[in-house]
């Protein structure tokens, strides 16, 4: 077994091992998740990745280990937008309390699923059609644009989306939440509540997200491990993100911006990478991508706690 397979094998059965002790140890079914319990999943699942990228850097060494911990920040940080979108569509269809932990679980599983197939995807196009990497620079340049320069969040109603009218259009809804339940019977007729249209909303959310963040972390590493390890860790820990940033979320006025610049960073880097790899190594690259998203997404994030606290309004 060579290093690789090592690195998977161990990837693989930490997965099975953590998500194991978060549904047996760390929740409970019906259970409402407080600030507190939030924090230590929330500790868990970053100790967990960061565990596991002081493995890769003793098994396969620095290079990938630092693109590795570059991309989960970057994800990490993109997790934040996902979360706001997520407050939206739990409050939008009233969603109980009790129910916001099993909801995410699922939703958060099969975006997992999703994601997979999407990178699997993208990674044989690359590798197929490297000319795909300045086309995903230009689509992270011009994201990275629009986000910066809008000022607010363009507003989201969950029942306006097309994948809300597509399955009213195809399926039997209700409005219920039917205690808990996915689908009901109804005159002997099932129907589907709306914690299943909330799960599937999750799930597909989530998808449209990585149109952004799966090229920006092609533009930090090309190595299959590194972007399925990466994407999972952050997407993993998003249900306990979800509870410990809920009231706090709204906050982070100048988070956008400073992911923003992240993109458009990425973007050039994409773009630039015939002339950057004839005056840099591989891993100088890596050292100077993560500063960049260091700096960036914690400078965004002080920046809008000072602005909180002077009572700033965003657009002094």
């Amino acid at each position: 077994m060579d290093n690789q397979q090592i690195v998977y094998s161990v990837f693989g059965l930490v997965l099975i091992l953590a998500l194991m002790m978060d549904l047996g140890l760390l929740s409970k079914k019906n259970k409402t998740i407080s600030i507190k319990d939030a924090l230590y999943q929330t500790f868990f699942w970053v100790l967990l990745a960061f565990a596991f990228f002081g493995f890769l850097w003793y098994v396969q060494g620095s290079k990938p280990a630092l693109e590795y911990i570059s991309a989960y920040l970057m994800e990490w940080s993109l997790s934040i937008d996902n979360i706001f979108v997520f407050i939206l569509i739990f409050n939008s269809f009233k969603v109980k309390e009790n129910n916001y932990s099993r909801v995410l679980l699922i939703g958060i599983m099969m975006a997992i699923v999703f994601r997979v197939i999407f990178i699997t995807i993208g990674v044989a196009l690359v590798e197929q059609f490297h000319w795909l990497l300045y086309g995903f620079g230009l689509f992270l340049l011009y994201t990275g644009y629009k986000m910066f320069s809008t000022n607010e969040d363009e507003a989201f109603d969950p029942h306006d989306s097309k994948i809300y009218h597509f399955l009213k259009k195809w399926l039997p809804l209700t409005t219920s939440d039917g205690n808990g339940k996915f689908v009901i019977r109804e005159n002997g007729k099932p129907l589907y509540t709306s914690l299943f249209v909330v799960v599937i909303l999750l799930a597909s959310i989530d998808l449209v997200f990585a149109l952004d963040s799966i090229p920006a972390v092609l533009g930090i590493s090309k190595d299959k491990l590194v972007i399925y390890s990466s994407n999972i860790f952050a997407v993993l820990g998003l249900r306990s993100l979800f509870f410990l940033l809920r009231g706090a979320v709204n906050k982070f006025d100048y988070l956008q911006q400073g992911i923003a610049i992240v993109l458009v960073f990425i973007g050039a880097k994409m773009l630039g990478e015939h002339w950057i790899n004839e005056w840099l190594d591989k891993t100088a690259q890596t050292i100077i991508s993560l500063s960049v998203i260091l700096v960036c997404i914690s400078g965004s994030i002080f920046y809008s706690i000072y602005h909180q606290k002077k009572g700033m309004p965003k657009n002094a």
